[in-house]
């Protein structure tokens, strides 16, 4: 049984199957999904899908895009549902300067991006972390907040398997989703090789982001099992050993324990 690490399924590019979607996934071997907020809207959404479904939890916070959501009553209402017990995780949270260029928004983005951090430290819980066109930065605000205090994962990981080695150094985990099956993608590839395994969780970031061969169609958990196939042919493992040991380090980071 699978489980996925990053889904967004309150996205509108579910609302006309959701409920049929999401009641095939155990009958599929997808056994717990965390489903993610990016904006405040989704995160409310989140809290409602994880009361909703057993298999799945919630990660609520504000992605670096959309840092327009937070303000006195975002925050407060951030703070209060950090304490629900199906919430599992400040996320997803970060920096991305792929459209963000001047030097102001990114300077915001940081401030929100250390302000969440210290929540999920408060809160005692982990951080789905984003980091998009923003490698040195997003390692420079973590060393200097002590982020190797604040479990996690970085989401969607894209850079050099150097960065992955010092984002394991501090504890954190690796998220590996479809692009790891695209022709062109070296580095992520040998990231999947190198990183430890117990290191690696699978992900979708569905609805974004589906795997060869459905590549460019809209994503979602039911496709994970070609992630973990492509992770074990770089490794030389067993699908099952890929799907067996990143359960095990997901239930570690979300639930403290491995059940």
């Amino acid at each position: 049984m699978i489980f996925e690490s990053h889904a967004h399924y309150d996205d509108k590019q579910f609302d006309s199957d959701r409920e049929q979607l999401l009641s095939s996934m155990k009958e599929n071997g997808i056994e717990t999904i965390i489903n993610v907020g990016s904006d405040f809207r989704g995160s409310k959404d989140t809290v409602e899908l994880a009361k909703k479904y057993d298999f799945i939890y919630g990660a609520i916070g504000i992605h670096p895009s959309d840092i327009s959501d937070l303000n006195q009553e975002t925050c407060q209402w951030l703070e209060e549902n950090a304490a629900l017990e199906k919430v599992v995780a400040i996320g997803e949270i970060g920096l991305d300067y792929y459209w963000d260029k001047e030097e102001e928004v990114q300077k915001a983005q940081r401030y929100w991006f250390e302000w969440q951090m210290k929540l999920a430290e408060k809160a005692n819980l982990p951080v789905i972390i984003h980091s998009r066109d923003a490698a040195e930065d997003t390692l420079k605000l973590m060393k200097e907040i002590h982020a190797e205090q604040i479990p996690g994962v970085i989401h969607c990981f894209s850079y050099s398997r150097e960065m992955a080695e010092e984002y394991v150094k501090m504890g954190y985990y690796i998220g590996i989703g479809g692009v790891v099956t695209f022709k062109n993608a070296k580095k992520l590839k040998e990231v999947a090789a190198n990183v430890p395994l117990e290191r690696i969780l699978l992900e979708t970031d569905c609805p974004y982001l589906a795997p060869e061969p459905h590549r460019g169609s809209r994503n979602s958990s039911l496709n994970l099992p070609y992630v973990a196939a492509e992770i074990a042919r770089i490794r030389e493992i067993t699908p099952e050993e890929v799907i067996e040991v990143t359960k095990r380090n997901a239930e570690r980071l979300f639930f403290g324990s491995v059940k």
